[in-house]
């Protein structure tokens, strides 16, 4: 017998859970904003003023001081705040920071600070000096005689003669053209910093060939001041030269060799603020007396008269030169004076 009864098959369809959406997604953008936020506040925090922070914690304690004030801002576009204490609830605020966070500085850390300024500026102009004559091939062939060092006084840059190599005529103030283009091309780097300069003139102790007259002590001052010349046409301003000085050989350079080339030399010193005070005369330095007011109509007191009726008048310019005869051989030349 044959079943005829039919077969029924059930397709069961399984769905999936669908989309939940981005709830978690939101939920973790809240949280990086919030961290942020966070962040953010701790930085304002660490690098605002004092005076901020009192004018902050002033617009949460009083907001409405700070509606009414200047600004409707808490903090404006010039960053300093202020209340209204006419219109404050809270009149004990103060937009500036309380005398405990004043700091008091006295005199001494004041000089303090400007003599370690003052020296690192030095150092750096001696570095720049140093490079200057290390990258100029000119210059490089005379590092031997050129020394740099940190005084107390200042910067010190000493150019030395060498056996063969003179930076001066023998016996004259008459620059050698290497020496020229030595102090022409400092010139342009000593001029960038606004310090003082001394120049002094150094000599040996041969005794100087000529009259007694002249000798170690005119030479060294005129060389010194040759120096100065050099720098002055180099573009170095005048007005800073705080000095010009010659030693003659009472400060040698090698004091067991009075007779070696290097004690023939130049210094230049980028003066301290301090050194330039004690060569002006700036510290301790009084004023003179002033002389007493004579009665009016009071005659101008005569001038003593000599105890010698035979002394000789005063020696005219030509002739006060002629028996000096000191500026020869082009060493320095003296205008002619002109005749009243």
């Amino acid at each position: 017998m044959e079943n005829n009864q039919p077969i029924i098959v059930k397709r069961v369809k399984r769905f999936g859970g669908g989309h939940h959406g981005g709830a978690w997604k939101i939920a973790f953008a809240d949280f990086a904003t919030a961290m942020m936020a966070f962040f953010l506040v701790l930085w304002l925090l660490s690098t605002a003023t004092p005076e901020q922070k009192i004018a902050i914690a002033g617009y949460f304690k009083d907001p409405i001081g700070f509606s009414e004030s200047g600004t409707p801002y808490v903090i404006d576009l010039g960053g300093s705040p202020e209340l209204a204490p006419e219109k404050t609830i809270n009149p004990t605020e103060k937009s500036e920071p309380t005398p405990d966070n004043t700091i008091e500085v006295n005199k001494d850390q004041v000089e303090t600070m400007a003599e370690q300024v003052e020296r690192e500026r030095l150092e750096l102009l001696l570095q720049e000096l140093q490079n200057k004559v290390e990258e100029n091939p000119q210059l490089q062939k005379f590092k031997d005689q050129i020394l740099f060092e940190i005084t107390q006084d200042g910067l010190r840059i000493q150019i030395m003669d060498a056996e063969n190599r003179p930076m001066f005529d023998i016996g004259s103030a008459r620059l050698q053209p290497y020496f020229e283009d030595i102090l022409l091309a400092m010139a342009d780097t000593i001029k960038t910093v606004p310090n003082k300069i001394s120049v002094s003139g150094h000599t040996d102790a041969k005794p100087y060939a000529g009259t007694g007259e002249f000798g170690n002590w005119e030479l060294s001052a005129n060389r010194a001041n040759a120096a100065r010349r050099a720098l002055v046409a180099g573009g170095y301003p005048d007005d800073q030269v705080a000095r010009v000085v010659g030693y003659a050989s009472s400060s040698l350079f090698d004091r067991k060799n009075p007779f070696n080339p290097v004690n023939r030399r130049i210094d230049i010193i980028v003066l301290t603020k301090k050194a330039q005070r004690d060569i002006e005369g700036e510290q301790g330095s009084k004023q003179a007396p002033a002389a007493p007011a004579s009665a009016p109509g009071a005659a101008a007191p005569a001038a003593p008269k000599a105890d010698n009726d035979n002394d000789q008048a005063p020696m005219q310019p030509r002739e006060l030169r002629q028996k000096l005869n000191i500026f020869e051989d082009g060493a320095l030349k003296m205008d002619e004076a002109k005749e009243q």
